[in-house]
Protein backbone atom coordinates (compact mmCIF):
# COMPACT_ATOMS: atom_id res chain seq x y z
CA UNK A 1 0.00 0.00 0.00
CA UNK A 2 1.38 2.93 -0.84
CA UNK A 3 2.52 5.29 2.35
CA UNK A 4 0.59 8.50 1.36
CA UNK A 5 -2.55 6.28 2.17
CA UNK A 6 -1.15 5.73 6.07
CA UNK A 7 -1.89 8.05 9.01
CA UNK A 8 -1.29 7.61 12.26
CA UNK A 9 -3.06 8.88 15.40
CA UNK A 10 -0.83 9.80 18.36
CA UNK A 11 -2.23 11.47 21.47
CA UNK A 12 -0.12 14.88 22.15
CA UNK A 13 -0.03 16.75 25.33
CA UNK A 14 -1.72 20.56 24.86
CA UNK A 15 1.16 22.35 25.68
CA UNK A 16 2.31 26.06 25.03
CA UNK A 17 -0.08 28.63 22.80
CA UNK A 18 -3.11 27.78 24.21
CA UNK A 19 -3.63 29.92 27.05
CA UNK A 20 -5.26 28.82 30.00
CA UNK A 21 -8.77 29.30 29.01
CA UNK A 22 -8.77 27.22 26.16
CA UNK A 23 -6.76 24.14 28.26
CA UNK A 24 -9.43 24.66 30.84
CA UNK A 25 -11.93 24.00 28.12
CA UNK A 26 -10.18 21.37 26.31
CA UNK A 27 -9.77 19.10 29.51
CA UNK A 28 -13.21 19.71 29.72
CA UNK A 29 -14.16 18.57 26.57
CA UNK A 30 -11.90 15.36 26.69
CA UNK A 31 -13.21 14.70 31.16
CA UNK A 32 -16.66 14.91 29.08
CA UNK A 33 -16.23 11.69 26.54
CA UNK A 34 -15.24 9.39 29.15
CA UNK A 35 -17.97 10.38 31.23
CA UNK A 36 -20.03 10.01 28.08
CA UNK A 37 -18.75 6.53 27.87
CA UNK A 38 -19.94 5.59 31.46
CA UNK A 39 -22.88 7.59 30.73
CA UNK A 40 -23.96 5.29 27.71
CA UNK A 41 -23.54 2.55 28.75
CA UNK A 42 -25.53 2.37 31.97
CA UNK A 43 -23.36 0.93 34.01
CA UNK A 44 -19.62 0.72 35.52
CA UNK A 45 -17.06 -1.31 33.03
CA UNK A 46 -14.13 -2.82 33.61
CA UNK A 47 -11.30 -3.28 31.46
CA UNK A 48 -8.91 -6.90 30.66
CA UNK A 49 -5.75 -7.52 29.24
CA UNK A 50 -5.68 -9.87 26.89
CA UNK A 51 -2.19 -9.25 25.86
CA UNK A 52 0.34 -6.76 26.52
CA UNK A 53 -0.32 -4.30 24.02
CA UNK A 54 -4.10 -4.68 24.06
CA UNK A 55 -6.56 -3.00 25.75
CA UNK A 56 -10.07 -4.97 26.22
CA UNK A 57 -12.94 -3.49 27.57
CA UNK A 58 -16.52 -5.79 28.32
CA UNK A 59 -19.92 -3.51 29.08
CA UNK A 60 -23.53 -5.13 29.33
CA UNK A 61 -26.10 -2.52 29.06
CA UNK A 62 -26.60 0.78 27.17
CA UNK A 63 -28.61 3.95 26.01
CA UNK A 64 -28.28 5.25 22.26
CA UNK A 65 -29.55 7.90 19.92
CA UNK A 66 -33.04 8.20 19.02
CA UNK A 67 -32.20 9.86 16.03
CA UNK A 68 -30.68 6.57 14.16
CA UNK A 69 -32.47 5.93 11.34
CA UNK A 70 -32.27 2.28 10.84
CA UNK A 71 -35.11 -0.32 11.41
CA UNK A 72 -35.56 -1.94 15.10
CA UNK A 73 -35.28 -5.77 14.89
CA UNK A 74 -35.16 -8.57 17.71
CA UNK A 75 -34.18 -11.80 16.66
CA UNK A 76 -33.94 -15.00 18.74
CA UNK A 77 -31.04 -16.87 18.87
CA UNK A 78 -29.93 -19.98 19.85
CA UNK A 79 -26.55 -18.68 20.50
CA UNK A 80 -26.18 -15.25 21.45
CA UNK A 81 -24.06 -13.20 18.60
CA UNK A 82 -20.55 -11.70 19.53
CA UNK A 83 -19.61 -8.77 18.40
CA UNK A 84 -15.76 -7.36 18.43
CA UNK A 85 -15.36 -3.81 18.03
CA UNK A 86 -11.28 -2.82 17.38
CA UNK A 87 -10.94 0.89 17.57
CA UNK A 88 -7.51 2.06 16.12
CA UNK A 89 -4.51 3.26 18.27
CA UNK A 90 -5.97 6.72 18.80
CA UNK A 91 -9.64 4.94 20.34
CA UNK A 92 -11.83 6.30 22.23
CA UNK A 93 -12.29 10.12 23.42
CA UNK A 94 -12.34 12.01 19.43
CA UNK A 95 -15.76 13.20 20.47
CA UNK A 96 -17.21 12.32 16.91
CA UNK A 97 -15.72 9.25 14.86
CA UNK A 98 -14.40 6.84 17.33
CA UNK A 99 -17.00 7.39 19.94
CA UNK A 100 -19.92 6.95 17.73
CA UNK A 101 -18.79 3.66 16.45
CA UNK A 102 -19.34 2.97 19.76
CA UNK A 103 -23.08 4.41 19.90
CA UNK A 104 -23.87 2.13 16.93
CA UNK A 105 -22.51 -1.01 19.15
CA UNK A 106 -24.29 0.02 21.91
CA UNK A 107 -27.67 0.16 20.00
CA UNK A 108 -26.73 -3.31 18.79
CA UNK A 109 -26.88 -4.79 22.03
CA UNK A 110 -30.05 -3.01 23.39
CA UNK A 111 -32.11 -3.54 20.44
CA UNK A 112 -30.65 -7.03 18.68
CA UNK A 113 -29.35 -8.63 22.00
CA UNK A 114 -26.11 -8.89 21.17
CA UNK A 115 -22.82 -9.18 23.54
CA UNK A 116 -20.81 -6.55 22.58
CA UNK A 117 -16.32 -6.37 23.07
CA UNK A 118 -14.35 -3.01 22.58
CA UNK A 119 -10.88 -3.42 22.32
CA UNK A 120 -7.95 -0.99 21.87
CA UNK A 121 -4.28 -1.17 20.18
CA UNK A 122 -1.76 0.59 22.02
CA UNK A 123 0.83 0.84 18.93
CA UNK A 124 0.42 0.56 15.09
CA UNK A 125 2.70 -2.68 15.51
CA UNK A 126 -0.20 -4.40 17.45
CA UNK A 127 -2.71 -3.95 15.32
CA UNK A 128 -1.88 -7.17 13.51
CA UNK A 129 -1.09 -9.74 15.94
CA UNK A 130 -4.12 -8.29 17.62
CA UNK A 131 -6.46 -9.05 14.71
CA UNK A 132 -4.43 -12.36 13.87
CA UNK A 133 -5.50 -13.24 17.78
CA UNK A 134 -8.77 -12.34 17.74
CA UNK A 135 -9.17 -14.05 14.59
CA UNK A 136 -7.80 -17.56 16.05
CA UNK A 137 -10.20 -17.54 18.77
CA UNK A 138 -13.04 -17.83 16.68
CA UNK A 139 -14.89 -16.27 19.60
CA UNK A 140 -16.62 -13.94 17.36
CA UNK A 141 -19.41 -13.49 15.13
CA UNK A 142 -17.86 -10.39 13.49
CA UNK A 143 -14.89 -8.62 14.26
CA UNK A 144 -15.76 -4.63 13.15
CA UNK A 145 -12.54 -2.67 12.65
CA UNK A 146 -12.94 1.45 12.99
CA UNK A 147 -10.98 3.47 10.93
CA UNK A 148 -8.77 3.81 7.49
CA UNK A 149 -5.49 2.59 9.94
CA UNK A 150 -7.28 -1.43 9.42
CA UNK A 151 -7.04 -1.11 5.83
CA UNK A 152 -3.54 -3.23 5.41
CA UNK A 153 -3.55 -5.58 8.95
CA UNK A 154 -7.10 -6.71 7.27
CA UNK A 155 -5.77 -7.31 3.74
CA UNK A 156 -3.22 -9.56 5.18
CA UNK A 157 -5.35 -11.45 7.25
CA UNK A 158 -8.79 -12.26 5.80
CA UNK A 159 -8.26 -14.28 3.46
CA UNK A 160 -6.85 -16.62 6.26
CA UNK A 161 -9.40 -17.26 8.37
CA UNK A 162 -12.66 -17.08 5.53
CA UNK A 163 -15.32 -18.13 8.16
CA UNK A 164 -14.83 -15.33 10.29
CA UNK A 165 -16.85 -12.41 9.53
CA UNK A 166 -14.95 -8.58 9.27
CA UNK A 167 -16.51 -5.28 8.69
CA UNK A 168 -13.66 -2.61 7.74
CA UNK A 169 -15.61 1.20 8.48
CA UNK A 170 -14.74 3.84 6.58
CA UNK A 171 -12.52 2.36 4.08
CA UNK A 172 -11.77 -0.67 2.09
CA UNK A 173 -9.09 -3.20 1.08
CA UNK A 174 -10.20 -3.21 -2.46
CA UNK A 175 -10.52 -6.99 -2.19
CA UNK A 176 -14.02 -8.19 -2.62
CA UNK A 177 -14.34 -11.80 -0.12
CA UNK A 178 -17.74 -13.16 1.04
CA UNK A 179 -16.27 -12.85 4.81
CA UNK A 180 -15.56 -9.25 4.43
CA UNK A 181 -17.85 -6.14 4.29
CA UNK A 182 -16.65 -2.37 3.93
CA UNK A 183 -18.96 0.37 4.93
CA UNK A 184 -17.93 3.72 3.14
CA UNK A 185 -19.64 7.24 3.48
CA UNK A 186 -20.41 9.52 0.47
CA UNK A 187 -19.16 12.34 2.30
CA UNK A 188 -19.39 14.35 -0.66
CA UNK A 189 -23.24 14.53 -0.01
CA UNK A 190 -22.87 16.12 3.41
CA UNK A 191 -20.09 18.03 2.98
CA UNK A 192 -22.04 19.82 -0.12
CA UNK A 193 -24.79 20.98 1.44
CA UNK A 194 -22.39 22.15 4.94
CA UNK A 195 -20.34 24.08 1.72
CA UNK A 196 -23.82 26.45 1.00
CA UNK A 197 -24.72 26.68 4.47
CA UNK A 198 -21.18 27.83 5.69
CA UNK A 199 -20.64 30.08 2.48
CA UNK A 200 -24.55 32.29 3.34
CA UNK A 201 -23.03 32.62 6.84
CA UNK A 202 -20.27 34.22 6.30
CA UNK A 203 -22.41 36.80 4.28
CA UNK A 204 -24.84 36.87 6.96
CA UNK A 205 -21.59 37.63 9.03
CA UNK A 206 -20.76 40.57 6.43
CA UNK A 207 -17.43 38.26 5.24
CA UNK A 208 -17.11 36.05 1.99
CA UNK A 209 -14.51 33.44 3.46
CA UNK A 210 -14.81 30.06 4.61
CA UNK A 211 -12.08 27.75 5.61
CA UNK A 212 -11.57 24.09 6.94
CA UNK A 213 -9.51 22.45 9.16
CA UNK A 214 -9.02 19.21 7.98
CA UNK A 215 -7.14 16.12 8.96
CA UNK A 216 -4.85 13.60 7.47
CA UNK A 217 -4.61 13.87 3.27
CA UNK A 218 -6.51 10.38 3.00
CA UNK A 219 -9.31 9.63 0.64
CA UNK A 220 -12.29 10.30 3.06
CA UNK A 221 -10.72 13.26 3.62
CA UNK A 222 -10.93 14.10 0.05
CA UNK A 223 -14.40 13.32 -0.63
CA UNK A 224 -15.15 15.94 2.52
CA UNK A 225 -13.13 18.68 0.55
CA UNK A 226 -14.89 18.01 -3.08
CA UNK A 227 -17.95 17.95 -1.60
CA UNK A 228 -17.52 21.43 1.22
CA UNK A 229 -15.78 22.47 -1.92
CA UNK A 230 -18.61 21.95 -4.67
CA UNK A 231 -21.02 23.41 -2.30
CA UNK A 232 -18.93 26.37 -1.87
CA UNK A 233 -19.31 27.17 -6.02
CA UNK A 234 -22.94 25.64 -6.21
CA UNK A 235 -23.84 28.82 -3.66
CA UNK A 236 -21.59 31.15 -6.18
CA UNK A 237 -23.18 29.51 -9.13
CA UNK A 238 -27.14 30.23 -7.95
CA UNK A 239 -26.12 33.68 -5.77
CA UNK A 240 -23.48 35.12 -7.97
CA UNK A 241 -21.88 36.13 -4.40
CA UNK A 242 -18.16 35.20 -4.94
CA UNK A 243 -17.20 33.53 -1.85
CA UNK A 244 -13.18 32.97 -0.44
CA UNK A 245 -12.23 29.25 -0.14
CA UNK A 246 -9.33 27.97 2.56
CA UNK A 247 -8.74 24.36 3.21
CA UNK A 248 -5.31 23.44 5.58
CA UNK A 249 -4.12 19.81 6.37
CA UNK A 250 -3.16 19.82 9.99
CA UNK A 251 -1.30 16.25 9.49
CA UNK A 252 -3.16 14.79 12.20
CA UNK A 253 -6.56 14.15 13.98
CA UNK A 254 -5.17 14.24 17.39
CA UNK A 255 -3.95 17.76 18.25
CA UNK A 256 -6.03 20.31 19.38
CA UNK A 257 -2.63 22.58 19.15
CA UNK A 258 -2.27 22.36 15.80
CA UNK A 259 -6.24 22.56 15.25
CA UNK A 260 -6.04 26.04 17.60
CA UNK A 261 -3.18 27.32 15.59
CA UNK A 262 -4.22 26.71 12.02
CA UNK A 263 -7.70 28.32 13.22
CA UNK A 264 -6.17 31.24 14.03
CA UNK A 265 -4.41 31.80 10.63
CA UNK A 266 -7.48 31.11 8.83
CA UNK A 267 -8.67 33.84 11.19
CA UNK A 268 -6.86 36.21 10.51
CA UNK A 269 -7.28 35.96 6.57
CA UNK A 270 -10.58 36.92 6.57
CA UNK A 271 -12.06 33.06 7.40
CA UNK A 272 -15.61 33.82 9.17
CA UNK A 273 -16.91 30.06 9.13
CA UNK A 274 -14.88 27.26 9.55
CA UNK A 275 -15.25 23.58 9.20
CA UNK A 276 -13.44 21.25 11.37
CA UNK A 277 -13.35 17.97 9.67
CA UNK A 278 -10.39 16.58 11.78
CA UNK A 279 -11.75 14.93 14.84
CA UNK A 280 -10.10 16.12 17.82
CA UNK A 281 -7.67 18.22 16.68
CA UNK A 282 -10.86 20.32 15.51
CA UNK A 283 -12.09 20.89 19.05
CA UNK A 284 -8.36 23.45 18.82
CA UNK A 285 -10.20 24.88 16.08
CA UNK A 286 -13.81 25.49 18.52
CA UNK A 287 -11.48 26.94 20.69
CA UNK A 288 -10.13 29.52 18.69
CA UNK A 289 -13.41 30.46 17.10
CA UNK A 290 -14.28 30.67 20.94
CA UNK A 291 -11.81 33.26 21.38
CA UNK A 292 -11.76 34.96 17.81
CA UNK A 293 -15.49 35.99 19.58
CA UNK A 294 -14.79 36.25 23.36
CA UNK A 295 -11.55 39.16 22.81
CA UNK A 296 -13.52 40.74 20.33
CA UNK A 297 -11.73 39.76 17.19
CA UNK A 298 -14.84 40.03 15.55
CA UNK A 299 -17.59 37.17 14.72
CA UNK A 300 -17.35 33.92 13.32
CA UNK A 301 -18.89 30.69 13.67
CA UNK A 302 -17.36 27.22 13.53
CA UNK A 303 -19.31 23.72 11.79
CA UNK A 304 -18.59 20.26 13.76
CA UNK A 305 -19.06 17.38 12.10
CA UNK A 306 -19.77 13.60 12.51
CA UNK A 307 -21.55 13.97 15.86
CA UNK A 308 -23.33 16.94 16.84
CA UNK A 309 -20.78 18.86 18.64
CA UNK A 310 -23.33 22.41 18.69
CA UNK A 311 -23.12 21.70 22.98
CA UNK A 312 -19.31 22.68 23.20
CA UNK A 313 -20.52 26.31 22.36
CA UNK A 314 -23.78 26.61 21.21
CA UNK A 315 -23.25 30.38 20.68
CA UNK A 316 -20.62 30.19 18.14
CA UNK A 317 -21.29 26.56 16.80
CA UNK A 318 -25.27 26.49 15.29
CA UNK A 319 -24.11 23.54 12.34
CA UNK A 320 -22.79 19.86 12.75
CA UNK A 321 -22.47 17.83 9.68
CA UNK A 322 -23.56 14.18 10.29
CA UNK A 323 -21.26 11.21 9.66
CA UNK A 324 -23.30 8.24 11.02
CA UNK A 325 -20.90 5.34 12.10
CA UNK A 326 -23.24 4.43 14.48
CA UNK A 327 -25.83 3.76 11.85
CA UNK A 328 -22.39 1.94 9.64
CA UNK A 329 -21.93 -0.15 12.56
CA UNK A 330 -25.35 -0.66 13.68
CA UNK A 331 -26.07 -1.73 10.09
CA UNK A 332 -23.18 -4.27 9.93
CA UNK A 333 -24.63 -6.05 13.05
CA UNK A 334 -27.85 -6.39 11.81
CA UNK A 335 -26.90 -8.05 9.18
CA UNK A 336 -25.09 -10.71 10.89
CA UNK A 337 -28.38 -10.93 13.09
CA UNK A 338 -30.62 -11.16 10.91
CA UNK A 339 -28.25 -13.53 8.46
CA UNK A 340 -27.97 -11.18 5.48
CA UNK A 341 -24.75 -10.97 5.35
CA UNK A 342 -23.36 -9.92 2.11
CA UNK A 343 -20.07 -9.32 1.31
CA UNK A 344 -18.23 -6.26 -0.67
CA UNK A 345 -18.92 -2.94 -0.41
CA UNK A 346 -21.56 -0.84 0.87
CA UNK A 347 -22.08 2.95 0.78
CA UNK A 348 -24.10 5.21 3.01
CA UNK A 349 -25.17 8.61 2.01
CA UNK A 350 -28.16 11.13 2.75
CA UNK A 351 -30.80 8.54 0.98
CA UNK A 352 -29.46 5.91 3.76
CA UNK A 353 -29.42 8.77 6.82
CA UNK A 354 -25.50 7.70 7.17
CA UNK A 355 -24.45 11.43 6.12
CA UNK A 356 -26.27 14.63 6.36
CA UNK A 357 -26.76 17.69 9.09
CA UNK A 358 -27.86 17.36 12.82
CA UNK A 359 -31.00 18.20 13.40
CA UNK A 360 -32.24 19.61 16.40
CA UNK A 361 -33.48 16.53 18.09
CA UNK A 362 -29.93 15.14 17.70
CA UNK A 363 -28.12 18.90 18.84
CA UNK A 364 -30.92 17.69 22.01
CA UNK A 365 -29.87 14.28 22.37
CA UNK A 366 -25.81 14.98 22.74
CA UNK A 367 -26.54 18.20 25.16
CA UNK A 368 -28.61 16.04 27.35
CA UNK A 369 -25.65 13.83 28.06
CA UNK A 370 -22.89 17.27 29.00
CA UNK A 371 -25.89 18.23 31.05
CA UNK A 372 -26.09 15.19 33.03
CA UNK A 373 -22.77 15.38 33.90
CA UNK A 374 -23.41 19.17 34.69
CA UNK A 375 -20.66 20.04 31.41
CA UNK A 376 -22.61 22.29 29.48
CA UNK A 377 -20.92 25.74 29.19
CA UNK A 378 -22.08 28.53 31.31
CA UNK A 379 -24.88 26.20 33.15
CA UNK A 380 -27.06 26.01 30.24
CA UNK A 381 -29.16 23.78 30.10
CA UNK A 382 -30.11 21.52 27.03
CA UNK A 383 -33.34 23.13 26.06
CA UNK A 384 -31.03 26.38 25.92
CA UNK A 385 -28.74 24.62 23.37
CA UNK A 386 -31.60 24.10 21.26
CA UNK A 387 -33.00 27.30 21.97
CA UNK A 388 -29.28 29.45 20.95
CA UNK A 389 -29.06 26.51 18.08
CA UNK A 390 -32.45 27.81 16.73
CA UNK A 391 -31.86 31.19 17.06
CA UNK A 392 -28.69 31.26 15.26
CA UNK A 393 -29.57 29.19 12.63
CA UNK A 394 -32.74 31.26 11.41
CA UNK A 395 -30.82 34.60 12.06
CA UNK A 396 -27.34 33.85 10.37
CA UNK A 397 -28.42 31.09 7.81
CA UNK A 398 -31.60 32.95 5.01
CA UNK A 399 -34.41 30.85 3.93
CA UNK A 400 -32.70 30.90 0.05
CA UNK A 401 -29.64 28.83 1.66
CA UNK A 402 -32.25 26.32 2.86
CA UNK A 403 -34.00 26.56 -0.11
CA UNK A 404 -30.91 25.14 -2.33
CA UNK A 405 -29.78 23.11 0.51
CA UNK A 406 -33.10 21.22 0.07
CA UNK A 407 -32.92 21.31 -3.69
CA UNK A 408 -29.48 19.92 -3.97
CA UNK A 409 -30.51 17.48 -1.24
CA UNK A 410 -33.36 16.25 -3.20
CA UNK A 411 -31.45 15.59 -6.26
CA UNK A 412 -28.83 13.60 -4.62
CA UNK A 413 -31.34 11.35 -2.46
CA UNK A 414 -33.49 10.85 -5.96
CA UNK A 415 -30.02 9.68 -7.57
CA UNK A 416 -30.28 12.86 -10.37
CA UNK A 417 -26.61 14.03 -9.32
CA UNK A 418 -23.95 11.15 -8.16
CA UNK A 419 -20.58 12.39 -6.60
CA UNK A 420 -17.22 10.88 -8.06
CA UNK A 421 -15.31 9.26 -5.85
CA UNK A 422 -11.29 9.79 -6.77
CA UNK A 423 -9.05 6.60 -7.29
CA UNK A 424 -5.77 8.15 -7.05
CA UNK A 425 -4.94 11.54 -4.87
CA UNK A 426 -4.17 12.72 -8.65
CA UNK A 427 -7.81 12.12 -9.80
CA UNK A 428 -8.52 14.14 -6.38
CA UNK A 429 -6.29 17.11 -7.22
CA UNK A 430 -7.33 17.13 -10.72
CA UNK A 431 -11.18 17.78 -9.36
CA UNK A 432 -10.04 20.33 -6.63
CA UNK A 433 -8.29 22.08 -9.34
CA UNK A 434 -11.17 21.78 -12.02
CA UNK A 435 -13.94 23.74 -8.88
CA UNK A 436 -11.56 26.22 -7.83
CA UNK A 437 -12.06 27.15 -11.72
CA UNK A 438 -16.19 26.86 -11.03
CA UNK A 439 -16.07 23.62 -13.21
CA UNK A 440 -18.38 21.61 -10.66
CA UNK A 441 -19.73 19.13 -12.78
CA UNK A 442 -16.06 17.73 -12.85
CA UNK A 443 -16.73 16.34 -9.16
CA UNK A 444 -20.38 14.44 -10.56
CA UNK A 445 -20.06 10.89 -11.86
CA UNK A 446 -23.90 11.28 -13.07
CA UNK A 447 -25.77 14.79 -13.72
CA UNK A 448 -24.69 18.03 -14.04
CA UNK A 449 -25.45 21.50 -12.62
CA UNK A 450 -25.76 24.85 -14.34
Amino acid sequence: MCSRYIYVKVYKAVEEGYGLKAITRMGMAILIVVIIAIALAGVYYYTTQTAPQTTKTTTTQSTTPTTTTATTTTTQQAKKIKVAVVFDVGGRGDLSFNDMAYLGAERAKQELGVDVEYLTPKSLNDMQPLLEQLSKSHEYDVIILIGFLWTDPLNKTADKYPDQKYALIDSTTGVVRNNEVDMLFREQECASLIGILASAMAYQLNGSTVGAVAGMDIPPLWKFHIGYLFGVKYFEMKTGKKVNFLWQYTGTFTDPQKGYQTAMQMLQQGAKVLYGVAGLTHLGMFDAVIDWNEKGYGKAFAIGQDASQEWYNPNYIPLSGAKRVDVAVYTVIKMVVDGTWKGGIHTLGLKEGGVGIWDLDGVKYFAKIAYNEGKLPKGLTPDDVVRIVNQTRHKYIPQYAWNLVNDLEQKIKNGEIVFKTPQTHEEYDHIIQELLQGNLNAALEKGSVS
